[in-house]
């Protein structure tokens, strides 16, 4: 990590699919934490005027510890550890976006895809903490989290890197859940992020679906942006091209903010 830190975050991903179940286990609980580390120091401070809010299950802000003590004390009546869904912390809120990342895990989910796509879900969990979905799809469409559902960042984090790669691809399948999502929202800002190529290999033309989105940015891969391009042109829908895990960062602070 300290050498070469995309090579690191890519070789961690790889292990939390480990045949080894314990490798696998210990894999994924020091990838969730290290992807939420890394997105909290390498993304600077949204801009606006926020809000404090208090969370559960959300260890990015301060911990609470007047709110958090009743559950303390019962970890350590019962002499085990407390667990992290009963902590609450602090943090400041930028109001008025919603967000659903929709991950491509058609093909083969490599050490690099599956590193930069948890990157991306730890991103929109820091920067809409209380409304946001990840979607995950090929030909059909697996819900990692729902965008009103209460999920642990970390958790999101781990079942994003345990995703493994499937053949043919449906955008606009992927695109029209994001809708409706979306639609459940009333924040005034509701963007969709799509981790894709976009090259659609079954299903209808996304760019169909694509208009029928409040707003739609794309992060395409440096080797393969084509499609992406293409798609982002058809509906006006920004683009960032990332080539490596660590550059999904930067990127996503750009469409996003």
């Amino acid at each position: 990590m300290h050498d070469d830190p995309d090579l690191g975050l890519e070789l961690l991903s790889q292990m939390v699919q480990a045949t080894d179940v314990s490798l696998a286990r210990l894999a994924r609980r020091l990838a969730g934490r290290l992807v939420l580390d890394l997105t909290r120091t390498g993304s600077a401070r949204t801009r606006g005027i926020g809000k404090l809010v208090r969370t559960k299950g959300n260890l990015d802000g301060d911990i609470d510890v007047e709110s958090s003590l009743e559950a303390i004390t019962t970890a350590r009546a019962e002499r085990r550890p407390v667990a992290v869904d009963d902590i609450v912390s602090t943090t400041w809120q930028k109001p008025g976006i919603a967000i659903c990342l929709l991950v491509d895990r058609s093909g083969s989910m490599s050490g690099e895809r599956l590193a930069s796509a948890a990157l991306a879900a730890a991103m929109c969990s820091w920067r809409a903490p209380n409304e946001f979905a990840v979607l995950a799809f090929d030909n059909r469409v697996v819900s990692i989290k729902e965008l009103n559902q209460t999920v642990p960042p970390e958790k999101v984090v781990t079942d994003v890197l345990g995703l493994r790669g499937h053949g043919t691809t449906d955008v606009a399948l992927a695109l029209t859940a994001a809708a409706r999502q979306l639609a459940t929202s009333s924040a005034p800002r509701r963007l969709t992020l799509l981790l894709s190529d976009a090259e659609s290999t079954i299903g209808m033309d996304p760019s169909t679906a694509a208009r029928a989105l409040p707003e739609l940015a794309v992060l395409a891969p440096a080797d393969e942006p084509d499609h992406a391009y293409s798609l982002a042109a058809s509906v006006g829908a920004r683009i960032e091209v990332v080539d490596g895990p660590l550059t999904i960062l930067p990127a996503l602070q750009k469409l996003v903010d």
